[in-house]
């Protein structure tokens, strides 16, 4: 049967099912979602808020890149093709969402910290209960995200800020800085401390 006069068979057709990526390609990552293969691009794909930081790091990247020459040019898609193999892991995380984002939010980190446009500020030395290594917090809050980075003896890692009723709190997966009034509790990767800022 027909549509009825005045009606087009399209009129009558079911609407499409389309994620907010499909119907405004402006809020969808940088590439194509269509061909995304791996489970962590296709929940980029429908997850707006990581879909803004893909786009977020895609600019970012490509503008490194393209002050960038010879070596440097190389070593940058060399660490940024590893990055992806990173991100894609997360699809085997217990929280894929949390793995993706973290991921992201770090690679946005260390790309303006290897650009040498942003200031490295004064690490800050903590003293650490029942640990001979040394532990260090660097503080960038003037990018974004805002960070730290912990280096714990010759061990480093990023660490994102995180909401806080009171003090300084930064995290990511396996790691957690909190600071308040010069108190730090720490656990980086397994090894707990109790540490205050060195005078």
């Amino acid at each position: 049967m027909g549509a009825p006069e005045g009606m087009s068979d399209a009129d009558l057709a079911p609407p499409s099912i389309m994620s907010p990526a499909d119907a405004d390609p402006a809020s969808g990552p940088s590439f194509d979602c269509s061909r995304a293969s791996s489970s962590s691009e296709k929940m980029v794909c429908s997850d707006p808020a990581l879909a803004a930081l893909d786009r977020e790091l895609e600019a970012l990247y490509g503008r490194r890149l393209a002050a960038t020459s010879g070596a440097d040019h190389d070593r940058l898609q060399a660490m940024q093709r590893g990055w992806v193999k990173g991100r894609d892991e997360c699809g085997k995380a217990e929280d894929t969402q949390r793995c993706i984002r973290e991921a992201y939010q770090t690679r946005l980190v260390e790309l303006q910290i290897d650009s040498g446009e942003v200031m490295v500020p004064t690490p800050v030395e903590f003293t650490c209960d029942g640990n001979r290594q040394p532990f260090t917090a660097t503080f960038y809050n003037d990018i974004e995200p805002r960070a730290a980075v912990l280096t714990l003896g010759d061990d480093q890692a990023i660490a994102i800020a995180q909401p806080a009723a009171s003090g300084s709190r930064y995290g990511r997966e396996g790691v957690e800085f909190w600071e308040h009034q010069g108190e730090a509790t720490v656990d980086f990767y397994g090894t707990r401390l109790s540490c205050r800022a060195a005078q």
